[in-house]
């Protein structure tokens, strides 16, 4: 499994569907819509208990420690933000980052009563001016998760190998949630509350090895390549979403963005600042060995999580805990929404081709 698949925490999962009941998708596999939620991400947040808790952002927010994490995370955030928009800014405290957890279930009606199936979950980010008052839109995506994902990874492609007796990707790994997600996108509910794509920043793969070129951006910095393409990367191939690898000034390690349309040119530089300063702050918090080493990523990187010099923050997580819930919210996903409708799935993905990313 990828870097890009660990989006996994564990505390008691209370599913947004009652667990005695089956969705009912008669109507679904040819008309169905998104309900789109936000909740804001500070402080005194508290994991609503029905969103999906095997989030980076959600592990922070609970325990003893819980508002101490969060308080000490959003810190980084507004710090490194700006540390990298230091221009007209000598005190290094003008800029503020506001968050927002984007929530997105299925929704769709069924014997008269609306019926919603938790989806995804992605970050907004709002850049404040404490200068002006001004408050500019950032990016959404940044972090991501996504049940239908934790059913791939964690149940499908583990129990299609162990019958295989090895490694096996079944032939349209990842094609339903592709065809998910992109619709999404395009959809109303989308177009209502967002006038951009969206732009996910993860951890580059343990797996693969990245090689820096001649290229620099002024804000997301040296350009990295990788040798060949990860599974995360063929998997958000199918979201409609294609991936480069930056190090920008003042990281240690590349991170990979993957997005749609033209990275470098479709978003302001105080937006590209929100992502990476947001997205820094939780990898230097979830994967220390490579995001808060002590030395650089050389000009050949091959990352990994058993490497020693690196510092710690001094934030609370439970990396091997997150893991293992990605399993139960895999199984959850399988038992009310795959096997039920196996059938009503297939045909809406057939009679749905990707969308151009």
């Amino acid at each position: 499994m990828t870097s890009g698949d660990r989006e996994h925490d564990g505390i008691d999962f209370h599913p947004a569907v009652p667990a005695d009941q089956a969705l009912d998708w008669p109507r679904m596999a040819n008309d169905f819509g998104f309900h789109v939620t936000t909740t804001r991400f500070d402080e005194d947040y508290t994991p609503s208990t029905s969103s999906r808790i095997t989030t980076n952002f959600a592990n922070l927010a609970r325990g003893e420690q819980r508002q101490q994490n969060l308080r000490r995370a959003l810190t980084m955030i507004d710090r490194r933000f700006n540390d990298l928009a230091d221009w007209d800014n000598p005190s290094g405290d003008r800029y503020a980052v506001e968050i927002e957890i984007v929530s997105v279930e299925l929704e769709f009606a069924a014997e008269g009563d609306d019926r919603r199936f938790p989806l995804l979950e992605m970050l907004d980010t709002t850049i404040v001016d404490l200068w002006t008052g001004e408050r500019r839109r950032g990016i959404l995506g940044n972090s991501f998760s996504s049940y239908v994902r934790d059913y791939d990874f964690s149940v499908r492609l583990p129990a299609v190998s162990a019958e295989a007796g090895g490694f096996t990707l079944p032939e349209d790994f990842g094609d339903l949630h592709g065809k998910l997600f992109q619709h999404f996108l395009g959809s109303a509910a989308y177009r209502e509350r967002f006038a951009q794509s969206p732009v996910i920043c993860i951890s580059v793969s343990t797996s693969r090895t990245y090689r820096r070129t001649d290229d620099r951006h002024p804000i997301l910095g040296v350009e990295y390549q990788q040798d060949d393409q990860s599974l995360t990367d063929e998997y958000f191939a199918k979201m409609g979403l294609r991936v480069r690898c930056f190090m920008p000034r003042g990281s240690v390690a590349p991170f990979a963005f993957y997005f749609r349309g033209d990275l470098l040119n479709d978003y302001t530089d105080l937006q590209l600042i929100g992502t990476i300063s947001t997205m820094e702050a939780f990898q230097k918090i979830y994967r220390p060995e490579i995001y808060n080493a002590n030395a650089a990523a050389p000009s050949v990187y091959k990352p990994s999580l058993e490497q020693q010099d690196f510092s710690r923050t001094q934030i609370d997580y439970d990396r091997e805990e997150r893991s293992r819930l990605a399993i139960t919210q895999g199984r959850f996903t399988q038992q009310h929404l795959i096997e039920p409708h196996r059938e009503a799935l297939a045909q809406w993905a057939a009679d749905h081709p990707a969308l151009v990313g």
